[in-house]
Parts: C-alpha cells; structure tokens; sequence
C-alpha cells in the first residue's frame, strides 16, 4: 500500500472530475425474459476496490444506472473474501483463478524472502524480481508470482482466439486479474496509462492519456454531492492532525498545485478515466466481435483511494458511491451500443473499515488506533530487550502492524525459536491482539472448508498461508482496531486488511441480458466465481482446478452448472 500524501489545506476545497462527471442515461435495457442460450461474447469482470458488503448495503437503494442494473441479475450479498490477508493483491488473485491466497502464493502486498536475494528488502506481488532493475517500490510488473492462471488465461489456453484484457489504476489488480497471458494489460503511473515492459501503448491508451493531461492542466470543478448524501456532510477532527468529511473532489491545475495527478488518482474522476480507456479498448480491439468469447477485467480504484485518504463514512464516500453508480453504468450503456453479447460479474478484493474518530461519534467506541508498540520497529526492540538477541538492522521485518512477521536471517538458526516464542509472548501480552500464530501451526492447520462465515480465525489465516512466502509468525489484530498509528489526512486514515467480516465480506453480482433475478443472501466466497463463469463458458477444465464451487445462476429450475 504506497501512501500519498495531499496537503491538507486543499482537502477542504469542494472536487469532481471531468471524467467521471459525464451525464449517463438510465439504462434502457428490457426486462429479462429467459436465460440466454450459449456462451456469452464477452466477460466483463469488475471489481471494485474496498467495496465491502456493508457499502452495497448501505447505498444499494441509492443507486440508479449501473449498479442499478446489476442488481437485477443473480445477487449474493454475502460474498467472502475467506482468508485474513484482506488487501488488494490477494483479494484480487481470488477473483479469476477461483483459488484461495494459499494457493495462488499471493498472501499479501508485499512479503519478505529474508534468507533470499532481496535479503531484509520487500517483495512486491506484481513484479518479478529476477530482474536487477525491480524493487518492491518501482516494481518490473509482472504476473511472475502468481502461482495459478486466471480464467483468461483458461479461456486462451481453449481458444487461443479469446482476447484477455485488463485495466485498472493499479499494476497489481491488473496482473492478479489478467494474469501471465494477457494480451493488454494497463495501468496508472505517475500522470497517465503506461503498459508492460517492452510493449508499445495503443492508440487507445496514448488518447486516453492525451484527454488525461487536458484535464490535469486545466484542473476540474467539485462536485456537489447528492441530497442523499447530506447526513454525511459535516467535518470529523482527526485529533490535532486535521479533518475529514468536507472533501469535494476539485482538480486544481497543474500549474498551481504540484499534487495535482494525486488529486485525480484519490477522486472519482479515476474511475472515469479507467472506465474511458476500458470502452476504448473494447471499439479498439473488437472484444466481444471475434471468433471466441473474450474476457475484459476492470478494477476501478477511486474507492479504495478515497477510503483511505479520507475514510469510508463521509460525503467523500457518498460523492463516490453515486459516480462509481455513473461509471459503470456508462461501461454498461457503451456495451449495449456495440450490441455486445456479454456477461459481467462484479466484486471487490476486500471491504474497509472507518477512521475511528468517526466510529467514536457513530455508535463504535472501541474503535482505536493501534497501539503503537505494535509496530514493527517497537516489536523488534521490545524482543531484542527480552532474548538479548541484536544484529544489524532490524530484529524482524514486516511490511505493518499486522499480518506476516519474519526473523531478520541474520539471527543463527539456533536463536530464532527463542526470537518467535518472545515475539508471540509479547504481541499476546497486548490487548488489541486477537490471535497470534506460528508458520509451524499454521502449517499443520488443514485448509478450511464449509461456511466461509463460519471460519475460526485459524482457519482464516490458513487460507492465506504460503509456506513459501508467510511469515514466521502471524499476528491478527482484534475488531474495530485501526492499524495506522497517527492518521495522516488526505492520504493514509482508514485502511483494511484485518480478519474480520468488514473487511472479508463483499457483494456478488451477476448479470446478463435475459438471465433470471434472483438473491441469494447465504455465504458464497469469491472463489467461486471462477468456476462459476467457466461452467457459462462451457470450459472442460479437471476436476480439482478450483478451490471454489460453480454457482448456478440459472434462478430455477435449470443449472447453469450442470456440464
């Protein structure tokens, strides 16, 4: 998670983006009549990031152009993001590969291999770090760790026809969701679109780019927010470090504010531009036209930036909910244009949780910063103090303040048992930990199966356990904990990635011209969407491929399961 920062007197100002502020119709489609018959021309995989459960619950009746059509095919609004990993590369890994981050190898943002090359320096998930020119913080993406293929990559491998694309604003969302075989892979870099390593960009990208940059130069009006959204319109104090809650998402110029692509990047008019460069891709490379079904993965950020820079409870989020609605029901209306065959299901790789300044005025007051001798370096000391174990740099190497921790291989391997069991000793001590565990048990711990709401924590962390990757211990904060010690306005006050239901639970959504409504509130996970898609598909793929279970959407008595 790379952390901007936004000077905090322009978080104030009122904002909106030229992209995202496009007027979009309602959608004029008719009501379904009867399940469409063969595979559809067309997948459309969006996700939506930090788009938990409780978002969708809350906005659902709000929304009035693509979200609203969605909700009229097959709705789970119970997804699971079953593991505890809940951060953006493994969510996404979940999404197309239909497997668990155990056994897709992507068990977090970043990890650490302290007895391999990199030594004490991170791992990044979407580069490949073979190369001498990549590091953790300006990555050579790639797909390289992922250890399964995603649906596209199925589809290509049956067809090679099929076309797998993905946009996103981030690299790793695009490689998790296109995989190893993609044929157009784009994401946002610094001011604009950027590809692949020794790829040149398309046509489509360098005019999405061009339209980019005009908007950048110019700057863009705010947005007013909703009427609905007026309960949400009042400023929280972030203690002594500022407010949050009046944001409007104006675009200042280039000219006169240097942060001025970090103001596109943290508001809605992100989503515009990713949703543009998607609709442009489709005109450009005729998916949806060819002889074999395509797939196109749109991972749409804005919401993840806005929830972290300014949490997920405020108008900011408000304002968003209502644009996200507008921009994918653009994407929707620009499909039915081309007269398009297609398919979309929509997620999210993880849900989030409020500043807990905001939860304190709203009903949660154990909501609490972490206590800051959890941190990394507060830990390593604290051990250091009680084994009498020091090297040089860090006793333990973690990436936050929870999730993996690994012993510095500097420590000789006789002394590393006493470094872990210190460690457990100490983070158990401390009351906003809820569960600590040990590569050794987590490796003995059998992979979980059945109701995904269901899971212990064990269970939790095992679905995000790589033997190869995780660490040597584990550590799981306790409910409505925050893991970022002081907040830092306009850039890093709320975040996700704990083990609990706000940040594992995530709305499903099918929907197809003619495919039956229906809502089914139960537990799914988003395994399972994979097989769910490849069955529509009609993929002959083993048995075992998939960690998830095929969905029937057929909403009666039909299966679209069945082979």
């Amino acid at each position: 998670m790379r952390r901007v920062f936004v000077p905090l007197a322009l978080l104030v100002t009122p904002l909106l983006s030229a992209c995202a502020a496009q007027q979009v119709a309602e959608p004029g489609y008719a009501a379904p009549v009867s399940l469409p018959s063969g595979p559809p021309k067309l997948i459309v995989a969006i996700s939506v990031d930090q788009y938990s459960a409780d978002l969708f619950a809350q906005y659902r009746s709000h929304y009035r152009f693509g979200l609203a059509r969605l909700q009229q095919g097959a709705v789970f609004p119970s997804g699971f993001q079953s593991h505890a990993a809940t951060e953006t590369c493994p969510g996404h890994s979940t999404l197309l590969t239909g497997d668990h981050p155990a056994r897709t190898g992507i068990i977090a943002n970043t990890w650490y291999e302290p007895g391999g090359p990199r030594g004490t320096k991170p791992i990044y998930c979407a580069e490949d770090d073979r190369n001498p020119d990549s590091t953790a913080r300006n990555p050579v993406v790639s797909a390289y760790h992922l250890k399964v293929p995603t649906l596209g990559e199925y589809m290509k491998a049956a067809d090679p026809r099929s076309r797998n694309v993905a946009v996103s604003a981030k690299d790793r969302a695009v490689m998790m969701m296109g995989g190893h075989t993609i044929d157009a892979a784009y994401w946002w870099k610094g001011a604009g679109f950027v590809t692949l390593a020794g790829r040149d960009l398309a046509p489509s990208a360098v005019a999405e780019n061009a339209v980019v940059t005009t908007t950048l130069k110019t700057g863009a009006p705010a947005l007013a927010a909703p009427a609905w959204c007026q309960s949400a319109d009042h400023a929280v104090a972030l203690g002594k470090k500022g407010n949050t809650g009046q944001f409007r998402f104006a675009l200042p110029a280039v000219g006169s504010e240097a942060n001025a692509p970090d103001f596109f990047r943290i508001s809605p008019r992100m989503d515009g531009a990713t949703v543009d460069l998607a609709e442009r891709l489709v005109d450009e490379m005729g998916l949806g036209k060819g002889g074999a079904p395509d797939i196109l993965s749109v991972s749409l950020s804005a919401t993840d930036y806005i929830g972290h820079a300014t949490g997920t409870e405020g108008v900011e989020m408000c304002i968003q909910m209502a644009e996200l609605d507008k921009n994918i029901g653009r994407l929707l209306d620009h499909l039915d244009a081309a007269g398009i065959d297609y398919m979309v299901v929509l997620s999210a790789d993880h849900g989030g949780l409020d500043t807990p300044e905001r939860l304190d005025e709203q009903a949660l007051p154990r909501a609490v910063r972490v206590d800051p001798a959890l941190t990394p370096d507060a830990l390593s000391k604290a051990v250091a103090a009680k084994t009498g174990i020091k090297v040089d740099g860090p006793l333990l190497l973690a990436e936050a303040v929870f999730g993996d921790f690994y012993v510095n291989r500097a420590v000789p391997a006789a002394q590393r048992p006493a470094v872990i069991q210190a460690l457990v000793a100490t983070v158990k001590a401390n009351p906003q930990v809820a569960a600590v565990f040990t590569a050794e048990e987590l490796a003995k711990t059998p992979m979980p199966t059945g109701n995904p709401q269901d899971w212990t924590l064990k269970d939790r962390a095992r679905a995000s356990f790589d033997p190869a990757r995780s660490g040597d211990v584990v550590i799981l904060l306790d409910r409505a904990i925050v893991p970022i010690p002081e907040p830092m306005p306009g850039a890093y006050i709320a975040t996700h990635g704990s083990a609990w239901d706000y940040d594992r639970r995530v709305p499903m959504l099918f929907w197809r011209k003619g495919l039956p409504a229906f809502e089914q509130p139960q537990p799914v996970e988003t395994v399972d969407i994979a097989p769910t898609l490849a069955a529509i598909l009609g993929l002959t793929l083993p048995d075992g491929t998939f960690d998830g279970r095929c969905l029937d959407l057929d909403g009666g008595s039909g299966n679209t399961c069945a082979k």
